[in-house]
C-alpha cells in the first residue's frame, strides 16, 4: 500500500470524531433504467452538506499537530468550502476568518455563521472571488495565521480521499467505475490516489461543467491553465483553473475520461432526483448522475459509484432551475412575435396555442409603430414537438417571430 493510501485511512479513522461515514446507498431508479448497479456516495449527507468538511478538518488537524500553537486559520470562499472551515473552527476551538464575496447570498453567509458559532468572523468584502481572495491572503499574512486552501494543499486532498476508503469498506468490493465531479480537483486527486493504489481494477469519469471545464483545459495543455471566462451556475465545480497539487496527481487522466456536462441539463437531474427521490442535490452534486446518459453503454452489467458532492441548494434558485430544465428539454420556448395591430390579431394567434401549450410571460415590447408591435411570448408544452406545430402555423399565417430560447444575450435582457 502507497504511503498516500495509508495517509487516506489515517485521515478517516480521524475524521469519526466529526462524523459517521456518509451512506453508500444502492439507487433502485437508476439501477433499473441503465440496468447497472448504481451506487451513490452521499457526501450531501455530511455534517456541512458536502465533502469540503473532510478536508478542511485534516488540513487543520494535521498543522495543529506539527504546530499546537495555530489557534488562527484564514480562507476564502463563498459556499462549502467556508461552512466546513467553519464547523473545523468551532471543533477545534481555534479562531476564523472567512471572507466572502459581497454578493454571496445570505443563506450562505447564515450557514457559514450557525457552523462556526463564536469561533469565526466573516468578512464581507469583493464583488468578485478574486478580489475576495487576494484580500483574505493579504489579510493572513498580516495576521500571522494559517491560510486554509479549498483544494490545492496536499492535507485538503487526502482528506478528500477518505471518500475513496469509504466507498470501499462499504461496497465490501472494487466498483467497476467510480464518477467524479471535478472543480479545483481536490476530490478527485483524493479519490483515485486511494482507490488506484488499492482497487486496480476500477476505472474512473470525470464530470466537469460545460462552462468551467479546467481539467479539460489542463489535460489538453499538459499543464494547469486558467479559463478566460467561466459559467458560475454550477458554483460549486465553476473554477477558473484547476489547483497545481490536485493536476499533478491527476496527469495520468486522458481526454476520453472526461464528460463536460451542460448547465441547464444539470437542472433536469436536479429536478429529477427531487421529484423521484426526494435527495436535494446543489448543481455541483449533480454532474456525476447527470452523465450517466452518455455512458449508458459502459456501464451495463456494471457497478457503478456516483459521488454526490453536496446538496447545499438555496430553494429560492428553484424557479431558476425549473426554468433552465424546461428551456433545456425544449418544453418552453421565448419568441419577439411581431403582431399586427388590426382587431382579431391576437385571437388567431392565441387559436394557434394547442390544449396543452401555455403562455407563461407576454409583454409589449414596442407598440410605437402604426401596423405591427413586437411582443415577447414565453409558451411552457408538454411535448417539445408542439412547438413545430406552433411554427408551422405561424408560418402559414405570415407571422413573423424570432426565437430567442437560445440567444444568450437577449434572453438575459429580456426574460
Amino acid at each position: 500500500m502507497t504511503q498516500f493510501a495509508l495517509s487516506a485511512l489515517a485521515a478517516t479513522r480521524a475524521l469519526r470524531a466529526l462524523f459517521d461515514p456518509t451512506p453508500l446507498q444502492r439507487n433502485e431508479h437508476l439501477s433499473a433504467r441503465y440496468g447497472a448497479d448504481i451506487w451513490l456516495k452521499r457526501e450531501d449527507l455530511t455534517p456541512v452538506r458536502s465533502y469540503k468538511l473532510r478536508g478542511a478538518f485534516t488540513a487543520m488537524r494535521k498543522l495543529r499537530d506539527k504546530d499546537p500553537g495555530a489557534s488562527h486559520f484564514v480562507c476564502a470562499s463563498a459556499g462549502n468550502h467556508a461552512q466546513g472551515m467553519a464547523f473545523a473552527c468551532r471543533h477545534f476551538g481555534v479562531k476564523g476568518t472567512i471572507f466572502m464575496p459581497v454578493t454571496t447570498p445570505q443563506q450562505k453567509i447564515d450557514k457559514t455563521r450557525t457552523f462556526g458559532g463564536d469561533a469565526i468572523e466573516i468578512v464581507l468584502t469583493g464583488d468578485y472571488f478574486d478580489q475576495t481572495l487576494a484580500a483574505s491572503q493579504a489579510y493572513c499574512a498580516e495576521a500571522g495565521a494559517h491560510f486554509l486552501a479549498p483544494f490545492d494543499d496536499t492535507d485538503v486532498i487526502e482528506g478528500q480521499a477518505s471518500v475513496g476508503v469509504e466507498i470501499l469498506d462499504q461496497l465490501g468490493q472494487a466498483p467497476d467505475l467510480v464518477v467524479l465531479p471535478v472543480g479545483g480537483g481536490g476530490l478527485a486527486a483524493g479519490v483515485t490516489g486511494y482507490l488506484r493504489a488499492t482497487a486496480p481494477a476500477t476505472r474512473f469519469r470525470f464530470v466537469e461543467p460545460l462552462g468551467g471545464a479546467s481539467l479539460t483545459a489542463a489535460v489538453a495543455e499538459g499543464a494547469p491553465v486558467t479559463i478566460k471566462q467561466v459559467n458560475s451556475f454550477v458554483d460549486g465545480a465553476a473554477v477558473a483553473r484547476i489547483g497545481a497539487l490536485p493536476f499533478a496527481a491527476l496527469d495520468w487522466v486522458t481526454p476520453e475520461m472526461i464528460l463536460r456536462a451542460p448547465e441547464d441539463r444539470i437542472c433536469i437531474t436536479m429536478l429529477e432526483m427531487l421529484n423521484v427521490e426526494g435527495i436535494v442535490l446543489e448543481p455541483a452534486g449533480a454532474l456525476s448522475i447527470d452523465v450517466l446518459p452518455e455512458i449508458a453503454d459502459q456501464i451495463r452489467g456494471k457497478t457503478v459509484v456516483c459521488v454526490t458532492s453536496g446538496g447545499n441548494f438555496d430553494f429560492e434558485r428553484l424557479p431558476e432551475v425549473k426554468e433552465r430544465a424546461q428551456r433545456y428539454s425544449g418544453l418552453k420556448k421565448y419568441f419577439i412575435l411581431r403582431m399586427p395591430q388590426r382587431p382579431g390579431a391576437l385571437r388567431e394567434f392565441l387559436q394557434m396555442l394547442g390544449p396543452e401549450d401555455d403562455i407563461a410571460r407576454f409583454e409589449y415590447l414596442k407598440k410605437s409603430a402604426r401596423n405591427f408591435g413586437s411582443v415577447l411570448i414565453g409558451i411552457e408544452t408538454k411535448e417539445a414537438r408542439a412547438f413545430d406545430a406552433l411554427t408551422a402555423q405561424l408560418d402559414a399565417a405570415g407571422f413573423s417571430y424570432r426565437d430567442i430560447t437560445e440567444d444568450d444575450a437577449l434572453a438575459e435582457f429580456l426574460i
